[in-house]
């Protein structure tokens, strides 16, 4: 029997193809069922020291709906890191708080360190340009209701691959499934070496190209990522691939495609993907973005314990 208790969430290459599957399960259960009382007297702490919208709130949501508190910030400001306090010092205070700690960094590995620190279990709600695994759980799950299955699809990501890390997340957990990737960018926005370098090592199907109009024709589901300003070091750098890709419908309507393909995009868009697109029937971004409640459900309940 699968058993997540007490499992802490930080990279998806920590999950087995089996355990993936079962939490994707549970997430359907939970979408069936409400479940209002089985983590009551449980006590979320959402640490989010980057900004975040869906995250941070569907978690929130998710804990409240199953009769859990939830405790924490949202300002980097408002934390005593603006004192110095150290992010190790600071979630050994917080954890006698609290049954389970959500963590959102601007640093890779934030997320390690603090599981490494504590004695209760740790969510990676995404650590910089690294990973953010509750994000490709939402993702497959959000592929498997639009095509029924996860298996031996062909999956384009569009956009910033270097530092995206949802895509970085999803690229690995898709190499579960045999799927066939393509990755759509600019030189300057590729897939970083070790994730290409871990692909292959896999055995993974995937192709790099600069253009969608090369590969559309075969694709099953679009990923479309932001091109994030906030990753750049320099605005010179970002002012030079801003806007490179932007999807509308009159785009779609141009391009070879297959009639049942869906768009997927992490959010939030800012100029790579027009409004247009919202009607269509290739748009499923906000049910991918609502499919983050009994996802999170799932796992806030599997690493309690509450179900097994």
């Amino acid at each position: 029997m699968i058993s997540l208790k007490d499992k802490d969430i930080i990279s998806i290459l920590d999950f087995t193809k089996e355990e993936i599957l079962y939490i994707l399960e549970i997430s359907a259960r939970m979408e069936r069922e409400t479940c209002p009382d089985i983590l009551n007297g449980k006590i979320l702490a959402n640490l989010f020291f980057e900004p975040s919208t869906r995250t941070r709130l569907s978690f929130e949501a998710a804990m409240k709906r199953m009769g859990g508190q939830v405790i924490g910030f949202d300002e980097l400001g408002t934390t005593s890191t603006v004192k110095g306090e150290s992010l190790r010092d600071s979630v050994k205070i917080i954890e006698g708080y609290c049954d389970i700690i959500v963590l959102r960094h601007f640093l890779e590995g934030a997320s390690r360190l603090t599981a490494d620190s504590v004695s209760i279990p740790v969510v990676n709600a995404g650590d910089g340009a690294s990973q953010h695994p509750t994000q490709t759980f939402v993702d497959l799950y959000a592929i498997m209701k639009a095509k029924g299955d996860i298996e031996n699809l062909s999956v384009g990501f569009l956009g910033d691959l270097k530092y995206g890390r949802t895509a970085h997340s999803l690229a690995y957990a898709l190499s579960h499934f045999n799927a066939d990737m393509c990755f759509i960018s600019p030189p300057s926005l590729r897939m970083p070496k070790d994730y290409i370098e871990e692909l292959e090592i896999r055995d993974v199907s995937f192709q790099e190209v600069d253009s969608i109009s090369e590969v559309s024709e075969k694709l099953d589901i679009l990923y479309c990522t932001r091109i994030q300003k906030e990753r750049f070091a320099e605005p010179v750098e970002y002012e030079k691939v801003r806007g490179l890709y932007k999807l509308s419908k009159s785009i779609m309507d141009e391009l070879e495609i297959k009639d049942d393909l869906k768009i997927l995009h992490p959010l939030p868009r800012v100029e790579e993907m027009d409004e247009s697109l919202d009607a269509t029937e290739y748009a499923m971004y906000f049910q991918q973005a609502h499919s983050g409640i009994p996802v999170r459900e799932a796992l806030l309940a599997l690493v309690l314990g509450v179900i097994k």
